[in-house]
């Protein structure tokens, strides 16, 4: 039997991918068939004939990355990763040997525990490089990955050993476009002219509600051009040759960014599908697949058919390719382990998200109490320059906000990475508060350790980033700072009432509060020894007392997410005084004049709820114990959810309304946050308890 022509191969595998597409969405009787079907040239062409990729070993660190941000085509990148023979790898990093996408998780599309959900979703699918669906996610990600990869090969190559120098590529479409995290990122990479990021852009005029010139009439190509981007255009999606060309246009274009406009057509067996094929959300209906595969000289009955010798073309492909590379980088990286050890030995630390030895060397052992004390922001910006200083891989920067923020890495050598200096730790975002939450995820997924800070207000701005964050399980920071109607004069629209009750909301996201200078060493000993959680460091502008540990518990029960920080001498107290952050300091005052006065009180310092959940019955009971009723809750913040901690008759003195521009002392007061109202409610607790 002859072998088919080489055109007539690469027809059968678009095909293929085509055809299991759309089977896949019509027995799940849900999805979007029509992007993947437009788009299965591009997507074969890249992966084919481009791609630097090991199907045997997807965590390899030099890979090129492909971000399917067009998430809804996720039958697309499942279909690669079948017939490509993408193998599984676990949190682990033990390469398990089978595919991560078999035949069956494909009929299985959307269908519960199988390897192809809905969209993408990274740490459930391997091949997978991030969590796609909401539009413009994916492309913001795929900057922080380029950006990581920049960064990497800056601190860790040398003359003659390159270990990193791996490409990003980004699939993406109209909704993509019009989404504003896209714009914010695509302006960050072109002033950081990342010349290793390439975006393809589906432009099928095409979205849910129809043609997109019903809302989108811009000029793509002029924006990109503004922005500093390379723009490259393919007339036809199905021009293999072209499509090549604007791939090795990008290769060669080293000072941008790459845009590539691919302008897409599909054909479907029935003539009035012509025109509304791009975001079907729905299946096509038995009988119009049954057309469209005759359109495609495929056997019409056939479902879920991979022909003989696609696998294996696909293996002469991109699994030759991917193999002979990663084992020429394996070679080097021998030879770079005994020319380099320590950065070999933080290479590999780096990438299974490991400390190395010394990494909290020169955290202080404790702040001294100080009445007076020191805001949360300050102090934390001394206990992250003493952790990066030992931890090269620790970077991050602010949403144009670090002089407020304090996280800017000032001991010598740390810089600010920029396109003249990719080696630089301190990152400018710029007024672009949603792409900073997106490319820190980019970064974190690339296995550097980031964070970004800005003011808590504007978490509203980052928190799709942050949700993905906690999907995803990976450990970016977000530090937030001015915390609470402390921000004072700046007023309402500055001051954050329901952030902190919102980042709470989020599963998996780790919300810190703490309350003076001593707890946030102790949140950053936390943090850094995370793998798999991100968190919400949430700091004061105005200064908080620092108190005695020698009096009171050590602020290591922090870890615990809450503790008991005052007690009552016997240890069994009348009244609970709960309290995050600041008001810490306002429940230990309350808690004294108690004691004075004659009454058992205890103060819980609850930093983060989600730590203190996580505890046992016992131990969480030993802190909050149930037969105590006589509870106050005090925080600068909303009251919502603090209802679980005191009780059906307990009292929360907190915000029930916005703030008010005031200096911080009258803000207290009128909102009532003082010691004298904390008493007052505790004693109002007691009558309660003894009427």
């Amino acid at each position: 039997m002859h072998e088919p022509p080489e055109k007539n191969r690469d027809l059968i595998c678009i095909n293929t991918i085509r055809t299991l597409a759309m089977d896949a969405v019509q027995q799940a009787n849900s999805g979007h068939p029509g992007t993947a079907m437009a788009l299965a040239p591009v997507v074969y062409t890249l992966w084919q004939r481009f791609l630097r990729f090991d199907p045997d070993d997807p965590i390899w660190p030099d890979r090129d990355r492909f971000v399917l941000s067009i998430g809804h085509a996720s039958m697309l990148l499942y279909s690669m990763l079948h017939l490509t023979g993408v193998k599984a790898v676990n949190p682990q990093y033990e390469r398990l040997g089978h595919v991560a996408v078999t035949l069956e998780d494909i009929r299985r599309f959307r269908q519960l525990e199988s390897r192809c959900p809905g969209h993408p979703e990274y740490r459930w699918t391997s091949g997978v490089e991030t969590t796609t669906g909401p539009l413009g996610q994916g492309v913001a990600a795929s900057v922080g990955m380029a950006i990581a990869a920049q960064w990497q090969a800056q601190y860790f190559n040398r003359p003659g050993f390159e270990m990193f120098g791996y490409d990003v590529y980004a699939l993406c479409g109209d909704g993509c476009m019009m989404e504003g995290v896209s714009s914010e990122a695509a302006s960050l990479a072109g002033h950081l002219r990342l010349a290793n990021l390439c975006w393809v852009y589906d432009n099928n005029r095409i979205t849910i509600e129809g043609h997109t010139g019903l809302a989108f009439s811009e000029d793509v190509a002029t924006r990109f051009i503004g922005y500093g981007w390379n723009v490259t255009r393919v007339g036809d999606a199905n021009d293999l040759e072209m499509l090549e060309r604007a791939f090795n246009t990008f290769r060669a274009t080293s000072d941008r960014p790459t845009l590539i406009m691919v302008d897409s057509h599909i054909a479907y067996g029935s003539p009035h599908k012509q025109d509304t094929h791009a975001a079907h959300g729905e299946p096509l209906g038995a009988e119009e697949i049954r057309l469209t595969k005759r359109n495609y000289g495929w056997p019409e009955d056939a479902q879920f058919l991979v022909p003989d010798g696609v696998h294996e073309h696909f293996a002469h492909g991109i699994g030759a390719r991917g193999r002979e590379a990663r084992s020429a980088w394996l070679a080097t990286f021998e030879q770079y382990r005994e020319r380099h050890p320590q950065l070999a030995a933080q290479l590999i630390q780096m990438q299974r998200r490991e400390l190395p030895q010394g990494w909290d060397r020169d955290l202080l052992p404790a702040f001294p109490a100080d009445p007076k004390g020191i805001a949360g922001r300050d102090a934390s910006q001394k206990v992250l320059n003493a952790i990066a200083s030992n931890l090269p891989w620790l970077l991050g920067g602010s949403a144009d906000l670090a002089p407020s923020t304090k996280t800017r890495l000032t001991f010598g050598g740390a810089g600010d990475f920029s396109a003249a200096n990719r080696g630089g730790r301190n990152f400018h975002f710029g007024i672009r508060e949603h792409a900073m939450g997106s490319i820190l995820n980019g970064i974190a997924l690339s296995k550097v350790r980031a964070y970004g800070s800005g003011f808590l207000i504007f978490s509203d701005y980052m928190r799709p980033a942050i949700r993905l964050s906690a999907l995803m399980e990976i450990p970016v920071v977000y530090i937030f700072t001015h915390d609470s109607i402390g921000v004072g004069e700046d007023g309402p629209t500055h001051q954050p009432v329901e952030q902190i009750a919102s980042l709470r909301a989020i599963p998996g996201l780790i919300t810190l509060r703490p309350a003076d200078a001593n707890e946030t060493i102790e949140a950053w000993r936390l943090i850094m020894q995370l793998r798999h959680e991100p968190v919400a460091l949430i700091l004061s502008r105005q200064a908080l007392p620092t108190l005695d540990r020698t009096k009171y518990a050590a602020a290591a029960g922090l870890a615990k997410g809450a503790y008991v920080l005052a007690d009552a001498k016997d240890g069994r107290p009348d009244v609970l005084l709960l309290a995050s952050g600041s008001e810490v300091a306002l429940c230990v005052e309350a808690h004294e004049k108690l004691t004075a006065d004659g009454v058992k009180a205890r103060v819980v310092s609850m930093p983060s709820w989600e730590l203190f959940e996580k505890q046992s019955a016992e131990y969480r009971a030993s802190v909050i114990p149930p037969g105590v009723r006589a509870r106050v809750a005090v925080e600068q913040a909303s009251t919502f959810g603090w209802a679980q901690y005191t009780g059906p008759t307990g009292e929360v003195i907190g915000m029930k309304t916005f703030g008010a521009s005031a200096p911080l002392k009258k803000l207290q007061k009128k909102f009532g946050f003082t010691t004298d109202n904390v008493l007052a409610a505790a004693r109002r607790q007691l009558r309660r308890r003894d009427g």
